[in-house]
């Protein structure tokens, strides 16, 4: 059989490239913000309750509404050209009307009485209507683009170009938590708004060129089925069946596997990624690190830093040796290890927040590099759009609710006086909470072993063959 277009290592890159790209872009889009609210507050007016609000926002449509579930069976009826440009399309919309929220409509400062919706101002409820369109795009297209990495490397680097995928992203993140502040100093609030709305009209027009090569890629599949179907009539009917049909919800909410590795995806990063959002105050309250400092804020970011720089090494790993289950149950220990070294009262000297925090980014990196690319074995490629989409809306579920548990914990259990206007915390039980959480991920990671060795889905296999 002739070559596909995939097995060019030139091409199948490239698509990685311009996928990326897309998440990249809606990462900067997603983090602009995060680092204005003392902006917002004291340009705008904007209040404390107007921040959170708008930011969750970002669950309105994906969760409340099951929009990224009926993503994922989009995804798979119509296929990843069609849901990709979207999803993409859906980002430009949100931005754009993001922007014209900010740039354009009355802030609460110049219009204090133009109160439209539970209390906040229309400015504020615009933005929000914004922030969900473009994060209802924003998480199809995430799912999108693991179908699409999972189709165009399956029996090459798969694991590596999901590492690659995730420290792009990490780059976007990065990007809008240090230059937006210095473009909105230098030019006006709405100017990282304006950039993103750009940058994802680029990604939009980059997509447009993917949906060109996956084309090409799907004429080639089709005439290799054909051939299969004439040299192998059973093979033939096999792929001529490998189409998504709504019966196959049923196999999925039925699976055991599944269901394993969706728990898992919401335990693991239920303990990461609410514990990052609270660092900072760790940081301050434990270890004596200053409000103003530059360094407060790096600490932290020392956790997407190494998740930058060592994902892609970790999927390198497991694309050539495989051993998919034995590198979640490390990367689980770890992650506990490093949350238990945080809950424990002992030195509270910076040094050792640095070294465990580099030590939690280790945990933080080997688990993604290793997780994403297992949920291909487990999860049929007609089937893939509609599972990614329920393994992420269980996630968002855990990131929702875990920082909200956090929060209430914090003011009710674990105030010790004030600082500098502010509570002062001991965050002995909040951290008790996350280490276990990193437990529970520790057993569920040996279940997904013992079940891998019992149905051979091949998690223990490296990805190239």
């Amino acid at each position: 059989m002739s070559p596909l277009l995939s097995d060019k290592r030139s091409a199948r890159w490239a698509v990685l490239l311009i996928v990326s790209l897309t998440m990249l872009f809606g990462y900067f889009l997603n983090d602009a913000m995060a680092p204005l609210m003392t902006v917002l507050q004291s340009d705008m007016g904007w209040t404390a309750g107007d921040y959170g609000f708008f930011n969750s926002s970002y669950s309105w449509l994906n969760v409340f509404c099951l929009m990224l579930i009926f993503g994922g069976i989009i995804l798979d009826k119509m296929g990843a050209r069609f849901t990709g440009t979207l999803a993409c399309a859906l980002m430009v919309i949100g931005a754009v009307v993001k922007y014209i929220a900010v740039q354009y409509v009355a802030p609460p400062s110049a219009d204090p009485g133009n109160i439209v919706f539970l209390g906040h101002h229309r400015q504020v409820i615009i933005a929000c209507i914004g922030f969900a369109v473009f994060a209802m795009g924003y998480e199809m297209c995430g799912i999108t683009v693991s179908k699409v990495i999972a189709k165009w490397f399956k029996g090459h680097e798969m694991a590596l170009a999901m590492g690659t995928q995730v420290a792009l992203c990490r780059v976007g993140s990065f990007s809008a938590m240090f230059f937006s502040p210095m473009i909105a100093r230098r030019w006006q609030m709405s100017s990282p708004l304006l950039l993103s709305c750009v940058l994802l009209m680029v990604a939009l027009l980059a997509y447009l060129v993917f949906n060109v090569m996956d084309s090409r890629l799907d004429r080639q599949l089709q005439e290799r089925r054909l051939q299969m179907a004439d040299a192998t009539p059973e093979e033939g009917k096999r792929a001529d069946d490998d189409s998504f049909r709504l019966s196959d919800l049923k196999a999925i909410f039925t699976s055991r596997s599944f269901w394993l590795i969706a728990l898992f995806c919401l335990i693991f990063y239920s303990s990461v990624k609410p514990f990052n959002k609270f660092s900072t105050s760790l940081m301050i309250n434990k270890y004596g690190f200053a409000a103003d400092s530059w360094f407060v804020n790096f600490v932290p970011s020392l956790l997407h830093l190494c998740s930058l720089c060592l994902t892609p090494v970790f999927g390198w790993l497991y694309d050539k040796k495989g051993k998919g289950s034995r590198f979640l149950i490390v990367g689980c220990c770890v992650l506990t290890l490093s949350l238990t070294l945080f809950a424990l009262p002992i030195l509270p000297h910076q040094w050792f927040a640095v070294v465990v925090m580099v030590l939690l980014g280790v945990a933080y990196s080997l688990v993604p590099a290793v997780f994403w690319p297992i949920i291909p074995k487990v999860i049929p490629h007609r089937r893939l759009g509609t599972g990614y989409s329920v393994i992420f809306w269980i996630q968002n579920i855990g990131l929702s609710y875990v920082p909200l548990l956090i929060g209430v914990v914090l003011d009710r259990w674990c105030v010790t006086g004030m600082k500098d206007g502010a509570p002062s915390y001991d965050y002995t039980l909040p951290m008790c909470i996350f280490v276990v959480l990193a437990l529970t991920s520790i057993f569920l990671a040996t279940r997904i072993r013992r079940d891998d060795s019992k149905k051979h889905y091949g998690i223990e296999e490296p990805n190239i063959k």
